[in-house]
């Protein structure tokens, strides 16, 4: 298998709203020594080049192409946002398999190129996909994982920091489970610069409506997509930052925790299902899925998400 022979390539599938802005955001980063775009809309993908590419000047230096399948062969990291959207009259399981038939075909190129990168998958449902992904090309889990809740944490932490008049970069928060509707917060992980969320609610005599305020802000978390389509019709900007993050601890091996959507083996109680939980990621991808301890309720409401992610793979096969 070839050894990559750019240091820091990147090369992102799909150039729509996420694609584009995520590239957007990566080549500002300077984390990216090349950054390659690939869409079956080839008009497309040479357009968003050229308009990146004039910004070329402004950037750390860094290289902005149009892609093909032969640019996996010695990238580092590939990420995946392309798929379908639902058409007028099409199930939601009917989009699942058309996605998840565009994530194999994709797949099948990666391998056909004797690629080594680390593959990162994006397009929704993001956990499903990633199940789709590794069940297909039989990699490793550390090799093939999905963005998971890396966003949905960070809303998570804004929230939080709004709702507490604290610094969002002090707030250390985690959503786990489904990047979904079955995702779950995991309060009993939630600290303020050290401090647990249960002793600063106490100690600033906030744990009078605490219970209803700890439910609107993870609604606000759960919900935040759905009013953003709403309002624009997409969401890209927040995404693009979030996959960002997820690139550059890839590319810089920086060891960071991050709740990546990973194929648990045993973790947690569960085997066989791809879900976020927090993970170790370094330029070997996931080298290690942590185990939390949650509480009781957490744990359960893990297991709930699980099932829910196994009845959308079982309706797929």
């Amino acid at each position: 298998m070839p050894t990559p022979s750019s240091p820091r390539k990147v090369v992102i599938v799909g150039a729509g709203a996420v694609g584009a802005t995520f590239a957007y955001a990566l080549a500002q980063s300077g984390a990216a020594s090349n950054i390659c775009l690939i869409d079956q809309n080839q008009n497309l993908a040479e357009g968003q080049v050229a308009d990146l590419s004039h910004g070329l000047p402004f950037y750390p230096s860094v290289s902005i192409e149009v892609g093909d399948a032969t640019d996996y062969g010695d990238a580092n990291v590939i990420v995946i946002t392309a798929g379908s959207a639902q058409r007028s009259g099409e199930t939601r399981l009917d989009l699942l398999k058309r996605n998840a038939s565009i994530i194999e075909g994709i797949m099948d190129d990666i391998i056909e190129q004797q690629s080594r990168a680390i593959v990162v998958i994006v397009t929704n449902p993001v956990d499903v996909l990633t199940q789709v992904a590794l069940n297909h090309s039989r990699w490793s889990r550390s090799h093939i994982f999905g963005s998971g809740t890396v966003l949905d944490s960070a809303r998570f932490r804004y929230f939080i920091s709004q709702e507490m008049g604290v610094d969002v970069k002090s707030v250390h928060a985690y959503i786990l489970g489904e990047h979904g509707d079955s995702e779950l917060p995991a309060w009993s992980l939630t600290n303020l610069g050290g401090v647990s969320i249960q002793q600063y609610v106490q100690s600033n005599g906030l744990q009078e409506h605490w219970p209803e305020r700890s439910r609107s802000i993870f609604e606000a978390v759960k919900n935040s997509a759905y009013h953003i389509i709403d309002y624009k019709g997409a969401t890209n900007f927040a995404v693009g930052q979030a996959l960002v993050r997820i690139v550059k601890a890839i590319l810089r091996d920086s060891h960071s925790i991050l709740t990546v959507s990973v194929k648990l083996k045993g973790e947690y109680g569960l085997d066989d299902i791809c879900l976020s939980v927090p993970c170790l990621v370094s330029k070997d991808g996931i080298e290690k899925v942590l185990v939390a301890n949650l509480s009781e309720a957490e744990q359960q409401a893990l297991h709930h998400s699980a099932s829910v992610l196994k009845q959308s793979m079982e309706g797929l096969l």
